[in-house]
């Protein structure tokens, strides 16, 4: 396990200020209802902005909802899923059909410590339905952001898209928020272009909840193994 990650976040204050960020940067699955100032969402956005990009190309748009739009969008997306989920269609594919190694064993065991974490069994559908269907909710987060890019430019343009998202986390982690990045409002374009006006030719990307992260979830204090450094490196000097 990353050494970081095993001694916890009370030793990040030997590392740089930007590692600690990276590293006590986690997905929550639950916030308190209190409030964002939209003053400060616009701050982070406004420092996510720098994000490198393709030739500057900048492809990131993003939607943010709050108050009556936000419940008028959570409201609209929760029907959606539950009048049919086999009728959602992402906008892209976010798994291969088929799942390989080692990919297939870190997704299966990521599932599983969540379900035990929420409390329900891989057999409990309706639970693993509800779960799902919180996603849809922001995770009862105070702001909902929503993610498109204009779908006539190419997959390199997720690279840059990847950057700015990652941004936009650790600029709220640095204020003290939290998030959850939920490529699953890929499933809601339908829902989101009614909602929220959003053109056909804008592809939704993504969406993310964005508050404070109410700790006391199991949930949100899951352990996540991260593989060391030399399983995904190859150091070449010759």
């Amino acid at each position: 396990m990353n050494s970081a990650i095993q001694k916890g976040e009370s030793d990040l204050q030997n590392y740089p200020f930007i590692d600690e960020l990276i590293m006590s940067r986690r997905t929550k699955r639950g916030f308190l209802d209190t409030p964002v100032n939209i003053e400060t969402v616009k701050e982070i956005l406004s420092a996510a902005k720098y994000a490198p990009s393709s030739s500057n190309t900048q492809p990131w748009r993003c939607y943010v909802v709050t108050g009556a739009a936000r419940e008028r969008v959570t409201t609209a997306a929760v029907d959606a899923f539950r009048a049919g989920p086999e009728l959602l269609a992402p906008e892209y594919a976010f798994f291969p059909d088929k799942m390989h190694e080692p990919y297939a064993s870190r997704f299966t065991t990521f599932r599983s410590l969540l379900g035990d974490a929420q409390g329900v069994h891989r057999s409990d559908k309706v639970g693993r339905m509800r779960d799902v269907e919180r996603q849809f909710l922001f995770f009862d987060a105070p702001v909902g952001l929503i993610f498109t890019m204009d779908r006539r430019l190419e997959w390199a343009s997720f690279i840059c898209y990847g950057c700015f998202i990652q941004n936009i986390m650790l600029a709220a982690k640095g204020r003290g928020l939290d998030t959850c990045p939920q490529q699953i409002w890929s499933l809601q374009a339908p829902v989101l272009r009614a909602e929220l006006g959003i053109p056909q030719d804008e592809m939704v990307i993504a969406g993310m909840s964005l508050g404070y992260a109410d700790n006391s979830m199991a949930e949100n204090n899951m352990s996540l193994h991260k593989v060391q450094v030399e399983e995904f490196t190859s150091f070449i000097d010759a």
